[in-house]
C-alpha cells in the first residue's frame, strides 16, 4: 500500500468553484455583493419585527426565526469563503471543516423545519381563524420554535457523525467551496454505504416530512380560497402564502437536489449549492419584505420616525 494512503488527513483544501483569477475575482465581487444584501436584509427584518408591535404576530414570530437562521447559515459560508477566493492556499483543518459542517446542518434543517411550521401557522390562520388565536398562543409558538431548532441540531448531529467518523486518508482536496457531506464522503478511505443511508433516512426526516406537511397545508389552503366569496380576500390569501410558497420551492427543492437525488456532477453539485447556501438566504427577506404590506408599512414608520415600540 502507498505510505501516502496511509497519512491520516488534519487540514482539507477547498478546490473552490474556480482556479481562474479572473473568474475567482469576479465570484469575489458577486459574493461579497450578495452576503451584504443578505446580513442588511435580514438585520433589517429582525429589527423590524421587534420594534413594530402590529408585527408582534406568529407569523413574523416565525419569520424572525428563520432570518436569524438564514444570517447564521450565510456566515458560516461565505466569508470564508471570499477570503479564500482572494488566496492561493484554500486550506482548513479538520476541526474547521467539522465545525463548519455542523453550524451548515443545524441552521439549514432549522430551515427547513421552520418553514414547515410557517406553513401549518398559514393553515391555521386561514383554513380555522375562529380557533387560531387559541391554538397559536405564544406559549405554543415559542414551543414550535425550540421544536424546530432542537429539531436541527439532532439531525445535524446524526450526519455530522456518519460523515466525520469515517477514516480520511491520503486525497485531502475537496471539490467544493466549503466542507458538506456529500463533497467529503468523496475522499473516505472506507466504505461510505452507511454514512449515505444515514444522510438519507436524515433527509426524510428533515426534508421530505416536512414537505409533505406542507404540501397538505397549502392544498387545504388552496381549497379554502377557492371557496371564498370576495376577490379582495383571495388576493390577499394568494400574495402572503405565495410569497412563502417561492421561498420552499427555491429551498426544498435544491435541497433535495443535493441529498436525495442520484449523484451528479461535481460541477453541478456546487452550482446547487451556491444556490441554497448563498442565494436563498439573501432571498428570503427580499421576498417577504418586498411582496409584504405589512413589511413596508413598518419600514416606512420606522424611516419617517413612526415607530410602533410594544406597551
Amino acid at each position: 500500500m502507498n505510505q501516502t494512503n496511509k497519512i491520516w488527513v488534519t487540514e482539507f483544501l477547498l478546490l473552490g468553484l474556480s482556479d481562474d483569477p479572473q473568474t475567482q475575482l469576479l465570484l469575489f465581487v458577486l459574493f461579497m455583493g450578495v452576503y451584504l444584501v443578505t446580513v442588511l436584509g435580514n438585520l433589517l427584518l429582525i429589527s423590524l419585527v421587534l420594534i413594530d408591535s402590529q408585527l408582534h404576530t406568529p407569523m413574523y414570530f416565525f419569520l424572525c426565526n428563520l432570518s436569524l437562521a438564514d444570517l447564521f447559515f450565510s456566515t458560516n459560508i461565505v466569508p470564508q469563503a471570499l477570503v479564500h477566493m482572494l488566496s492561493k492556499r484554500k486550506v482548513i483543518s479538520f476541526m474547521g471543516c467539522t465545525a463548519q459542517l455542523l453550524l451548515f446542518l443545524i441552521f439549514g434543517c432549522t430551515q427547513c423545519a421552520l418553514l414547515s411550521v410557517m406553513s401549518y401557522d398559514r393553515y391555521l390562520a386561514i383554513c380555522d381563524p375562529m380557533h387560531y388565536p387559541l391554538i397559536m398562543t405564544w406559549k405554543m409558538c415559542s414551543h414550535l420554535a425550540l421544536a424546530c431548532w432542537v429539531s436541527g441540531i439532532l439531525v445535524s448531529l446524526v450526519d455530522t457523525t456518519f460523515t466525520l467518523q469515517l477514516p480520511y486518508q491520503g486525497d485531502n482536496k475537496i471539490a467544493h467551496f466549503f466542507c458538506e457531506a456529500p463533497a467529503l464522503l468523496v475522499l473516505a478511505s472506507a466504505d461510505i454505504h452507511k454514512a449515505e443511508t444515514a444522510i438519507f433516512l436524515m433527509g426524510v426526516v428533515i426534508l421530505l416530512a416536512p414537505l409533505s406537511l406542507i404540501l397538505i397545508s397549502y392544498g387545504s389552503i388552496i381549497v379554502a380560497v377557492v371557496r371564498m366569496k370576495t376577490t379582495s380576500g383571495r388576493l390577499k390569501v394568494f400574495s402572503t402564502c405565495g410569497t412563502h410558497l417561492l421561498v420552499v420551492i427555491l429551498f426544498y427543492g435544491s435541497a433535495i437536489i443535493s441529498y436525495m437525488t442520484p449523484k451528479s456532477s461535481k460541477e453541478q453539485g456546487k452550482l446547487v449549492s451556491v444556490f441554497y447556501a448563498v442565494i436563498n438566504p439573501m432571498l428570503n427577506p427580499l421576498i417577504y419584505s418586498l411582496r409584504n404590506k405589512d413589511v413596508k408599512r413598518a419600514f416606512r414608520n420606522t424611516t419617517n420616525g413612526e415607530m410602533s415600540f410594544p406597551l
